[in-house]
């Protein structure tokens, strides 16, 4: 068992990792005292919607954890409080590092680009570094204090929970200042982007960091435990102590081979930031890969160890090939997001048939790679492979959420060189910097995806498992497992019941992002009316009051669809059935994939094609075709940032809670 201490030993390393990391990005110097005045607003914004959104929160966590003590123990009860702060913590870490390294990173920007993008990534690598660290840390000190991988699943549904919120409640505030600020201070007012005049600008760098930061860090962390989780259940049913245990040492070997990557992103002069950032991304994969070989083999032996080292190269190459299908279909670079751009020269409406015909082409490559990846991985390690598989894929997470959490920086960093009236050439190059970010958040788009897909399968692979050892559920099975029949009427409801979740979450909301953001512009419109001087720039914009708007709308308007969320499985489960509920779980997921795929690439192609307009292609900024792009762009905007990634903690939130009431339901 002395194995068994290596997961929370790595964990704590990286977590002493992250705290060396954040102490390098504060000794920068933070440039100016009107860049310093920026930042700390950007901070306390972001601060004041964290306190206010887990406050929130703090009641419906602790009438869980009191279900969870009645129903199931202790144990159970307190996995759960476990898994939701450490997912708040996560948050709050990721937070303070990206708002506290903006300033640092345009000052940065000042002397060189590679300076700038070694803020921007050690910041974002803290983020990156506490998901890691505090999921394996997390999942492991519960295994080792309760040595029952069943009884710390609900480590899981803490991190689902909070996660879901995070994704919403961040997308809605996000999204909510991002189209108040484009529709009137760029349509409307004529100013750029990130021009102080805007009103709407501090909510608006807020929201890249509530969402793109916190909200991303809190789904990937959920992932992380939740695939543990799954893993280790299968792993104790068919390898014992020894099936439980690799999993995480597979998660150790992924957090030293993130940690050993990060010294790979630097530039010289004249560098690509975007090689720079793909060297650590292939350089942690290979090095997972090859740590993973030796202790595949040397856990199980060779027969058995290489078929599972082959389920983990599955997960490690749907990491890969589905990056680069999402890059195509929504970077500039490509013909998908070229098409849009050229369709914009006819309107607004052709723009968005455009957009909405590439989001819906996107969808079957990636699915492709999930049923090729998904065969594979059964075929050489049988059920347990596909868990192994996405635990093979989230071990990388560490490196995956510092490439993406870097882009927030470098967007608040160029937002800062505006406001704060810095030579263009400092503007220019926070901007290259933030070109790679908007690559890299696509990418990080498609790993959540992925991540969800495949950890839903290993979820949905441990529900049937534990239905199997429920004593109440004997006569539905058949050799000792559950199988589920799609002409039994009662499965066949579930599966349209759990398809049809994902798209009433969605219009949910899409409904919440209209609703904050129509509350933004109108009071966006009144400042410009109102505030003497605001276009002249000698009347300052009330910022806070914008900032207020969107976290009152991001929190008011999360709770409707976290409680379908967490609700529609438990009905199903407790009114149909265990089949019913294996029904609702293959709904759920097939339609919650293929939905955050469309809508993430949908949104990332729209706003990429915005981009290359303004790059003075297809007549450039001001004209007809630039003003139809933005439009496209204010639609993708909540596709992208919030509907869209909305799917895959509900995907999540739903297996957890489904493998949670196994052993509590009738047939």
């Amino acid at each position: 068992m002395e194995l068994l201490y290596i997961a929370p030993i790595a964990g704590a390393v990286a977590l002493a990792f992250a705290a060396y990391l954040m102490m390098s990005v504060l000794g920068e110097d933070p440039g100016n005292q009107r860049m310093q005045e920026i930042s700390h607003a950007i901070f306390e914004g972001a601060m004041a919607y964290l306190n206010r959104q887990y406050r929130t929160l703090v009641p419906f966590t602790l009438a869980v954890a009191v279900v969870l003590y009645y129903f199931g123990g202790y144990q159970l009860s307190l996995s759960f409080l476990v898994g939701a702060v450490c997912s708040a913590i996560a948050g709050y870490v990721g937070m303070t590092a990206t708002t506290k390294s903006n300033a640092r990173t345009t000052e940065a920007a000042r002397h060189s680009l590679n300076k700038a993008l070694s803020v921007s990534f050690r910041a974002g690598a803290v983020m990156g570094m506490a998901v890691a660290g505090l999921g394996l840390l997390g999942v492991s000190l519960l295994y080792a204090a309760f040595r029952d991988p069943a009884v710390i699943n609900s480590f899981a549904f803490g991190a689902s929970a909070i996660a879901f919120f995070a994704r919403i409640g961040g997308g809605i505030f996000t999204k909510a200042a991002d189209v108040g600020a484009d529709l009137v201070g760029k349509v409307e007012a004529g100013i750029p982007e990130d021009d102080p005049r805007n009103p709407a600008v501090i909510a608006d760098n807020v929201g890249d960091n509530v969402g793109d930061t916190a909200g991303m860090g809190a789904d990937l962390f959920e992932s992380y435990g939740a695939t543990a989780i799954a893993a280790m259940l299968l792993g104790n049913t068919l390898y014992g102590v020894d099936g439980v245990l690799f999993p995480l040492l597979v998660g150790a070997a992924g957090i030293a081979a993130a940690i050993a990557s990060t010294f790979l992103v630097r530039i010289g002069e004249g560098g690509n930031p975007q090689a720079a950032l793909n060297r650590g991304l292939w350089g942690t994969n290979i090095i997972t890969a090859v740590i993973c070989y030796f202790l595949a083999v040397g856990t199980f032996g060779a027969e058995t160890g290489i078929g599972i080292f082959v389920a983990i190269v599955a997960g490690l190459a749907v990491n890969v090939l589905v990056g680069m299908i999402t890059e195509y279909y929504t970077s500039h670079a490509h013909v998908p997001t070229r098409d849009i751009a050229d369709s914009s020269r006819t309107g607004a409406a052709t723009n968005i048939i455009s957009g909405v015909a590439t989001g819906l082409k996107s969808t079957a490559l990636p699915m492709v790679v999930f049923a090729v990846a998904t065969y594979a991985a059964f075929h050489f390690a049988g059920i347990y492979g596909i868990a192994m598989a996405a635990m093979g894929m989230l071990c990388t997470a560490g490196m995956v959420v510092a490439v993406d959490s870097f882009g927030p920086v470098a967007d608040n960093a160029g937002g800062i060189a505006e406001m704060a009236e810095l030579p263009k050439e400092v503007r220019m190059t926070t901007d290259k910097l933030d070109a790679v970010g908007n690559t890299t958040a696509a990418i990080a788009k498609g790993f959540a995806i992925g991540s969800a897909a495949l950890t839903a399968l290993a979820l949905f692979t441990a529900f049937g498992e534990e239905v199997a050892k429920n004593p109440k559920l004997g006569g539905l099975l058949d050799n000792g497992h559950l199988v589920v029949n799609l002409t039994e009427p009662g499965v066949i409801i579930g599966v349209f019941l759990g398809a049809a979740l994902p798209f009433l979450v969605c219009a949910f909301t899409m409904e919440a992002v209209g609703k904050a953001a129509f509350e933004m512009i109108g009071e966006v419109r009144r400042q410009f009316r109102d505030i003497p001087g605001i276009m002249e720039g000698t009347g300052r914009p009330d910022y806070a009051r914008c900032v207020d708007i969107s976290t009152k709308a991001a929190i008011r308007e999360m709770l409707l669809p976290g409680l379908f969320a967490v609700g529609a499985p438990l009905v199903v489960g407790f009114v149909m059935g265990a089949k019913a509920l294996a029904g609702f779980l293959a709904g759920v997921t097939a339609a919650g994939v293929l939905l955050a795929i469309f809508m993430s690439n949908a949104g990332g192609a729209w706003d990429n094609a915005k981009k290359f307009i303004e790059a003075g292609h297809n007549g450039g900024k001001g004209t007809p075709a630039h003003a139809a792009a933005v439009i496209g762009d204010t639609v993708g905007d909540p596709f992208k940032d919030t509907s869209g990634p909305a799917m895959n903690p509900l995907i999540k939130v739903a297996g957890t809670i489904s493998l949670i009431i196994a052993p509590l339901l009738m047939s």
